[in-house]
């Protein structure tokens, strides 16, 4: 299958996406040894017990936090995640947990910078906070001597063999979380959520063994999707499509994605990814009709909006792409915001529902509500968004 991409695709009349990629190529560094058995899942229920319904889960899911420069809109986000927890809510209406898509801190991945982007912020959060790598997690600071590995500061908070408190962690009661590897499954009652790390590199690399765990966990998601109706989600940190003018869309990931899908025969019910610092939504149709959701939610805090392509003309949606049947039907680029999802099944319906909230800027009230900008549903038995 031919893949394209925004940052080395030359533009048509129709279509003017094309992001400027003025950023270091760093070198691909080796993945820190896993701290659990292969391969690599973690039973939610481990860490939440049982679900309050089984058959309806709620989530938080964004990436790009860390607050460091401007940390105030990490922390309007922070709290208006809170908010959403409602006291006395029916069960299973509450999010079990959030799923961080990557870049935790920045500009690299300290030790030293976990209190101030995220044991803090999420001091009031409620629910365990699961998490993949992104590129600023794994990159490795040139201004120290003798620097760590990468990626030692995430392994320590997310892949500890056991719950524990950390002394960077402060006056947060937050322990660690007990994620058995880098990459990893987290399964859950509803759905697997399959989590890669795309490494340091300007556009990502994933490398075996990462390339056959993935393959091998698709087949078994494939196989509990048909005898649970379980949804697959699959999570990483550069997305494969982006129409922002900063970083663009990753042509290593769509033909690593392409390449597993299409091998297995196996598509996701869901793409999350984060980097780009903003939302959009893209539906992806294929060619047997099935239509698959491609998301990038990096709006989670980090203080540097990314813009979407506007300089030749303005941005409408829905807005064909570059790429066969790919459409993007939303974005939002101004404002901060977060994912809620929920995934429930009823008698007559499976459905899961993405709702995109945008929250106040720093110069407004920040007493004013998250308010609710975007939402599909995916019929997870017809494989159709709505």
């Amino acid at each position: 299958m031919t893949t394209f991409s925004f940052h080395n695709q030359k533009p048509s009349k129709a279509n003017q996406f094309v992001a400027k990629q003025q950023y270091d190529n760093n070198p691909y560094e080796p993945l820190p040894a896993p701290t659990g058995p292969a391969p690599y899942r973690l039973d939610v229920t481990k860490v939440i017990g049982q679900l309050p319904n089984p058959n309806k889960m709620v989530f938080h899911t964004v990436g790009d936090t860390g607050g460091v420069k401007v940390p105030q809109d990490q922390q309007i986000v922070a709290n208006k995640m809170d908010e959403q927890f409602i006291h006395g809510a029916a069960p299973g209406d509450n999010p079990l947990f959030f799923y961080h898509l990557g870049d935790v801190t920045y500009y690299y991945g300290d030790e030293s910078d976990y209190y101030d982007q995220f044991f803090e912020p999420y001091i009031h959060y409620p629910a365990p906070i699961f998490a993949i790598p992104g590129n600023h997690d794994g990159a490795v600071n040139p201004a120290i001597q003798n620097p760590a590995p990468s990626l030692s500061a995430f392994v320590k908070v997310f892949c500890d063999t056991k719950p524990r408190h950390l002394p960077i962690a402060g006056d947060s009661t937050r322990t660690t979380m007990i994620q058995p590897n880098v990459y990893w499954t987290l399964v859950t009652p509803m759905a697997n959520f399959l989590g890669l790390y795309c490494n340091d590199t300007i556009h990502g690399t994933i490398k075996e063994p990462q390339t056959s765990w993935f393959i091998n966990e698709l087949k078994n998601a494939d196989a509990e999707r048909k005898a649970t109706g379980k949804a697959i989600i699959v999570a990483l940190h550069y997305p494969a499509y982006s129409v922002d003018y900063d970083h663009g869309s990753s042509g290593e990931m769509q033909t690593f994605l392409d390449h597993a899908f299409t091998s297995t025969g196996i598509f996701p019910d869901i793409v999350l990814t984060g980097h780009v610092h903003n939302y959009q939504r893209f539906t992806r149709t294929l060619s047997n009709g099935n239509q698959l959701p491609y998301i990038v939610a990096g709006g989670g805090g980090y203080w540097n909006l990314h813009q979407v392509q506007t300089k030749t003309q303005p941005v409408t949606v829905p807005n064909s792409t570059f790429f066969p049947n790919v459409v993007l039907e939303n974005f939002c680029d101004d404002r901060h915001g977060f994912l809620k999802i929920t995934i429930e099944k009823t008698a007559t319906s499976h459905t899961l529902k993405g709702e995109y909230f945008t929250v106040p800027r720093i110069q407004e009230s920040w007493s004013a509500p998250a308010k609710l900008f975007d939402t599909f549903v995916i019929d997870l038995k017809a494989h159709k968004v709505q």
